[in-house]
């Protein structure tokens, strides 16, 4: 299952991940970078006992996330917020990174 949904966003500086996780606090989650990727994990706890639920389409359990970033981050700039249910991580790209992007123009004139 896909849980929680996520939101990536990239510019030549750095890459911002939302993920929208209702229902949890920051301590039910953990945010791990590694080998390119950053992991999104926790756990949501049911509110009530199973012997009392009748119906739910609620999602309870553990969850991760691997999402590939597919270039390197400066790790000790990277700083995460959660508010109303969205977790928000921003992960600027490393100098050398950022060194190796080229803008490319759009219908440039060939030159010969």
């Amino acid at each position: 299952m896909n849980w929680p949904r996520i939101e990536v966003n990239e510019t030549d500086k750095d890459i911002v991940v939302s993920a929208e996780i209702p229902g949890l606090d920051e301590k039910d989650v953990e945010l791990l970078i590694s080998d390119g990727r950053l992991i999104l994990r926790g756990e949501k706890k049911a509110e009530v006992e199973d012997k009392d639920r009748q119906f739910s389409e609620r999602f309870y359990g553990r969850f991760e996330r691997q999402i590939p970033l597919g270039v390197d981050i400066a790790e000790d700039k990277v700083e995460a917020s959660f508010k109303n249910g969205v977790l928000k991580v921003t992960l600027p790209k490393s100098v050398a990174a950022q060194a190796k992007m080229k803008r490319i123009e759009i219908n440039a004139p060939t030159k010969h």
